[in-house]
């Protein structure tokens, strides 16, 4: 099978990716440099210490603008003043329980910065394709223990969820109000993958960064929720349906719409196999215990269906969940020694695309 990311498509391509300074917007935007792409960061800043985009040098290979999503303006300045041809957009507040406790910021980022962004995108006749990035968690979660379609309702119980359900709706908004219309007009596709995990995440509250900070500091390991089953997935799985997505929808119009990018249903696993499974793979002494309670709430089973990508982008998962522990491991454990992030990253990105 042809792989699945074309590198001749990508090369000397103007790239627009917002939120280039968190976990899956760094390695999207190395994966995008090393091939060529010519790649245009936007975002407000760096969201946590330690970061892949500052470990792995990310800045030094691409144009790195700053500004806030939220401001028209800013978001206007950028997409109109490098004139891409490609926008992905990742920027967000992407931390549940920060949704909680800062609710009004987490719906304007994420649902008024899309809009921003897509407003952006209509005042910028350069750009061809958008590809709109929000969460498996913006279906509507009724406990239902099957996996998400495409079509479900969307949602969320909580201020985060909910706000990547509005964000869906307003791309949906925008694909049938502006986008449709005009067949040499920007084509828009708005994705939603599982629970990414990779080297260089250090989001508050998540399990891998979580593990990984007690491996690396001997902090205390507390996991909250273990029996929550979630859709593990290397972080390359997901951004290689995005690429993916992206050079379909520059030839193909009708691909406009939602799609799912999650792993296989055996690799949506409890907390408390993940936690294992890294504890006996770390090169050394390691464990955790359960983290007391309360805890806000979060749905105990979240998986996607992701047939669609299958049947009609011939996309699959390239690695499998312990493919994805392995490369964890090893990239941390790199950190540890004193690697070069930038090259161990990079290598980790060769390596799955010459399997992909």
């Amino acid at each position: 099978m042809a792989r699945l990311v074309d590198q001749d498509f990508w090369r000397g391509r103007s790239v627009l990716v917002t939120g280039h300074t968190g976990f899956k917007g760094a390695w999207l935007s190395l994966w995008l440099q090393s091939m060529g792409a010519h790649v245009t960061g936007f975002a407000d800043e760096v969201p946590t210490r330690p970061s892949l985009f500052e470990l792995a040098r990310v800045g030094e290979r691409i144009a790195d603008l700053r500004g806030d999503v939220r401001d028209r303006s800013a978001v206007l300045d950028a997409v109109a003043g490098h004139a891409p041809e490609v926008v992905i957009h990742m920027a967000a507040q992407p931390f549940v329980r920060r949704s909680f406790l800062d609710p009004h910021t987490t719906y304007e980022t994420n649902v008024m910065g899309t809009v921003n962004l897509l407003e952006a995108v209509r005042a910028t006749p350069s750009v061809r394709v958008v590809v709109n990035v929000t969460s498996d968690k913006c279906y509507d979660n009724r406990e239902h223990r099957r996996p998400f379609v495409e079509a479900d309702p969307k949602g969320g119980h909580d201020p985060y969820s909910n706000s990547k359900g509005c964000a869906e709706l307003v791309a949906d908004a925008y694909l049938r109000s502006f986008f449709c219309e005009h067949a040499d007009g920007p084509r828009l596709g708005s994705v939603r993958a599982g629970n990414v995990i990779g080297g260089g995440d250090w989001g508050e509250e998540r399990l891998i960064p979580d593990i990984m900070r007690g491996a690396l500091d001997g902090a205390p390991i507390a996991v909250r929720n273990p029996e929550a089953v979630r859709p593990w997935q290397h972080v390359l799985n997901p951004l290689s349906g995005y690429l993916r997505l992206a050079q379909a929808l520059h030839d193909e119009p009708a691909l406009q719409g939602g799609w799912n990018f999650g792993p296989a249903l055996d690799d949506a696993q409890p907390v408390r196999v993940i936690a294992d499974r890294l504890t006996e793979l770390w090169p050394g002494d390691l464990d955790w215990k359960l983290a007391p309670g309360p805890h806000p709430h979060e749905a105990h089973f979240l998986a996607l269906d992701s047939s669609k990508a299958r049947e009609q982008l011939g996309w699959a998962p390239t690695w499998n969940l312990d493919d994805a522990l392995a490369a964890i491991v090893q990239w941390y454990a790199a950190l540890r020694d004193a690697q070069d992030m930038q090259a161990v990253t990079l290598e980790q990105i060769e390596g799955f695309a010459a399997g992909g």
